[in-house]
């Protein structure tokens, strides 16, 4: 029988780096989710901005459960206008006006169409959805805060033992077990992410 389950994960944290600097790292996918243990690969496709994930882990027999994800990123800029700027159009804005009152970025990972089919169970591999954010925002002091969240769906294979177990009962046990998993496999990611800048602090 075949399940769908949700996990989620996310964190808040104070990078003691200048907004760009942050930005321009946590936007390198391969670079941060490579310090994701579940992560096998990540590869840029021929579309502009679309990424291929692959991700591996253990299932409770010990087989190994590849799970492929296909994500768009994109950048935006969080600006923040004066008041006597705010009717402008942004045609009518010059990019000194832009960066002068830029006050954050903001970076979106969001699921887009597989170009092939993926899913192949009996060999345990799985498309997956993936959906995420990334809020930076500017602070004094060359500090930058970054609000991480993300979603991730995936359709697994029930094993013939917890077919006895009501399908609500094992939805929930799996979102619980795969958020739980989703929020170590986070927190690893940041604390090796650390290393690369003076200090992270989590808040």
């Amino acid at each position: 029988m075949e399940m769908e389950s949700t996990g989620t994960s996310k964190g808040d944290w104070i990078f003691f780096e200048e907004l760009e600097k942050t930005a321009n790292y946590l936007g390198n996918q391969k670079k941060v989710l490579g310090f994701n243990p579940f992560c096998h690969s990540v590869e840029l496709t021929e579309t502009e901005n679309v990424y291929k994930w692959h991700f591996r882990v253990t299932d409770p027999q010990n087989n190994p459960f590849d799970v492929i994800f296909y994500v768009e990123q994109t950048d935006e800029l969080l600006v923040e206008l004066p008041v006597h700027l705010e009717d402008h159009t942004p045609e009518q804005l010059t990019e000194e006006m832009i960066l002068e009152h830029t006050v954050g970025r903001r970076i979106r990972w969001k699921h887009y169409p597989a170009p092939s089919k993926v899913e192949d169970p009996i060999n345990y591999l799985f498309e997956g959805r993936a959906s995420a954010s990334l809020d930076l925002h500017r602070m004094e002091e060359k500090r930058t805060r970054v609000n991480f969240q993300l979603q991730v769906d995936v359709k697994f294979i029930l094993y013939p033992a917890f077919r006895i177990i009501p399908e609500q009962i094992i939805k929930l046990m799996t979102n619980a077990g795969m958020s739980i998993i989703m929020q170590t496999a986070t927190n690893r990611m940041f604390n090796a992410i650390s290393k690369d800048f003076a200090r992270i602090q989590h808040i």
